[in-house]
């Protein structure tokens, strides 16, 4: 108890930890917790981008739409080969789930997770169409950025690492949806449907930065692998979504 206790001291004080067999239990938890949210997440959107590409109206909108399906499982595979280090069954994880599986249009999960697959709600409902692909992408792409924050800095050292170059290309997949959805907003209507799909998908990935004033925040912030409470990420993306839309006018 005395080690462990030592070892939370350091933590809460801004330490880092470097191997598997440095991580006290209950990190040990909380860490594996966070690393499978982010790859089952990244899977999801793998598989959720690898549908739209069809949708895509060109060949520049088809090879974003690629880039993004093939890095977000790249970097799921890059997270998931540091929770190899702990014991994870790499192999067979990436064939736990159907990664493309999706509820019902019209289903409400709120933040709930379903058994065993870590994914972040937002990730268990359809893509309808490109507009509704490319509204997703950015209003998911900025709430990442705004994770990416609290990612990059976790205490476990090698996943921070990982994190770090992971995030200039999650900004990047941003990027990509900003673009194809001024395109979109060119025209009246695609400014109607682009403000359907906003209306859809905004409350969705709202849910996705969980409940406010989270019982487990301490404990993590002890750890050291979260720095800001969920209701101060989620009103960062609040203004950064805003901001972006308005300047598109929805």
């Amino acid at each position: 108890m005395s080690d462990t206790m030592n070892i939370e001291d350091y933590l809460a004080q801004g330490g880092v930890l470097t191997a598997p067999g440095n991580v006290p239990a209950r990190y040990r938890g909380e860490l594996l917790r966070l690393m499978s949210s982010f790859v089952d997440s990244e899977l999801a959107a793998s598989a959720g981008f690898a549908n739209a590409i069809n949708f895509a109206p060109g060949i520049k909108e088809r090879i974003a739409a690629s880039r993004i399906t093939l890095e977000k499982a790249d970097h799921a595979e890059r997270v998931l080969r540091v929770m190899g280090e702990f014991g994870t069954d790499v192999a067979r994880y990436q064939t736990s789930h159907d990664w493309a599986a999706r509820v019902e249009r019209d289903a409400d999960l709120g933040t709930a997770r379903r058994p065993g697959d870590m994914r972040l709600s937002v990730f268990h409902y359809p893509v309808a169409g490109w507009t509704d692909a490319v509204v997703m992408n950015v209003l998911q792409g900025l709430a990442t950025g705004v994770q990416m924050t609290e990612l990059t800095r976790v205490s476990y050292g090698p996943l921070a690492e990982v994190f770090r170059e992971i995030a200039p290309r999650e900004a990047r997949h941003a990027e990509l949806g900003l673009e194809g959805l001024e395109q979109i907003a060119a025209t009246e209507e695609g400014r109607e449907e682009a403000r359907a799909a906003v209306a859809y998908w905004r409350p969705r990935v709202a849910a996705g930065f969980g409940l406010t004033h989270s019982d487990r925040y301490d404990t993590l912030a002890r750890f050291g692998l979260r720095h800001s409470p969920n209701e101060a990420m989620l009103a960062r993306w609040e203004a950064l979504a805003s901001e972006h839309l308005a300047a598109l006018g929805l």
